[in-house]
């Protein structure tokens, strides 16, 4: 599968690609078009996200976070965050570790 060959979504929505997954840990590829904050996240599990194509702004326990393309992230789980905004074209690749 080429990650970049991924439809983007309609605005305000965002769509999720599981490219691998065990037990313990998930691969996804996400395409964001969010014009308006998106869902609240409060996972069970650790997540490191790297924002491969487009920009982003994401809030992450009440700081905001600006995002181009390399930047990466790592949210501890019960890490509350929401991407506030992304360009027509992102490209996020997020890894799920369950602890």
């Amino acid at each position: 599968m080429n990650i970049y060959t991924l439809q983007n979504p309609k605005p305000d929505f965002e769509s999720f690609t599981t490219l691998y997954q065990n037990k313990n840990i998930k691969i996804e590829a996400i395409r964001s078009h969010l014009l308006q904050p998106g869902e609240t996240y409060n996972q069970e599990q650790d997540e490191w996200v790297v924002l491969i194509r487009g920009n982003a702004q994401m809030k992450v326990a009440d700081k905001i976070i600006q995002f181009s393309e390399g930047d990466s992230l790592f949210l501890s789980r019960h890490t509350v965050h929401q991407v506030l905004s992304t360009s027509q074209d992102a490209l996020w690749l997020g890894v799920f570790i369950d602890t």
